[in-house]
């Protein structure tokens, strides 16, 4: 039985047409900026985002990382939704590396508001910290994949700006972004001071993301990748991937989104599982359970579907490269099966 693997769309494997374009990339040492396979994605990147620099890093966490590095000093405050990536997935590395104290904000979906930014910006006074960044995220993972709309971003960071604040996104997803709501990437990015993009998720690259932003915060991040043990030297090889990426699987991250809604309308249909199809709005998939998620992902599992619990009752299922359409129905049939069981 083939496995259908729904827990990310970081598990991809390099498709042979990536493969034969990281066996021929011409490298160099990337530390000493003399790869320029590397150099030629960083200018495509900062190009495509509209901004004005880029740095190639090992991952989205790092991206993440250095960017906070680069905007905050010890002692200052990140304003991000509560749900933000930052907050959960990175090791409670913003403390943790950079004294800054994250300051969780209530969102709708992931989604900010104007009002609740401003809101929180603290006062300039010595019992308080500094409050220096808004952190972003889009898509928005946990949540469900999604979108922000551009002109409630512009009014967000807006919001920032008037407070004085740097603006990071975390546009890991941020192409999943551009093909669902048919905007070009820097429609958003262009907005910031740095944003985040990810090879390794939905564009299929093994490994791999970028920052971008203006040049005197890229030129901190170089030094800020470099104390974390993320200068690589013939990085080339890596980086000929995400250019492959960029210029063939950008598009057709709309498969990805299809798919998720076949899922979503096939899930709804079984017995025990309930699914807000409004809230798929790109390559995933958040599924209510009446019986607990550890036990269904046990019984998933059993049936080669693999899929990641988000709560006591609910499941996460992410569309990706390697999950075709025919994989979806298959994985509808087992999925019945095993809940059934």
């Amino acid at each position: 039985m083939k496995p259908i693997d729904f827990r990310s769309d970081t598990v991809t494997k390099p498709t042979p047409a990536m493969r034969r374009l990281i066996a021929d990339a011409e490298v160099g040492d990337d530390v000493y900026g003399e790869d320029p396979t590397v150099l030629k994605l960083e200018e495509r990147v900062a190009e495509r985002l509209g901004l004005e620099a880029a740095v190639f890093v090992p991952s989205g966490t790092q991206a993440n990382q250095i960017a906070i590095g680069a905007h905050c000093r010890s002692g200052d405050e990140v304003l991000t939704e509560e749900g933000s990536h930052i907050l959960h997935y990175e090791g409670g590395a913003v403390p943790a590396l950079w004294g800054v104290q994250p300051a969780p904000l209530p969102g709708e979906r992931g989604l900010l508001t104007p009002q609740t930014v401003t809101a929180a910006v603290r006062e300039d006074n010595i019992h308080n910290p500094r409050t220096r960044l808004l952190s972003l995220e889009n898509t928005h993972n946990r949540g469900g994949g999604t979108v922000w709309p551009v002109e409630r971003f512009k009014a967000v960071v807006e919001a920032g700006r008037k407070a004085g604040l740097a603006v990071h996104l975390d546009g890991a997803r941020l192409f999943n972004a551009e093909v669902a709501a048919g905007q070009p990437a820097k429609a958003w990015a262009s907005l910031t001071d740095s944003t985040a993009v990810c090879f390794s998720k939905g564009l299929g690259a093994p490994v791999g993301s970028a920052l971008a932003g203006r040049a005197d915060v890229i030129r901190e991040a170089r030094r800020l990748r470099k104390r974390l043990g993320g200068g690589m030297r013939q990085a080339g090889i890596l980086a000929a991937a995400a250019l492959y990426a960029l210029d063939h699987h950008v598009e057709r991250l709309a498969e990805d989104h299809a798919n998720a809604r076949r899922l979503a309308q096939g899930l709804a249909q079984v017995p025990g599982v309930t699914v807000d199809l409004e809230r798929v709005e790109t390559n995933m998939v958040f599924a209510n359970l009446a019986r607990p998620a550890a036990e269904v992902s046990g019984l998933l599992l059993k049936q080669g579907v693999l899929a990641n619990a988000t709560g006591p009752h609910s499941i996460r299922l992410v569309c990706h490269l390697d999950v075709s359409t025919a994989d979806i129905d298959d994985a509808l049939a087992r999925i019945r099966k095993a809940i059934a069981a």
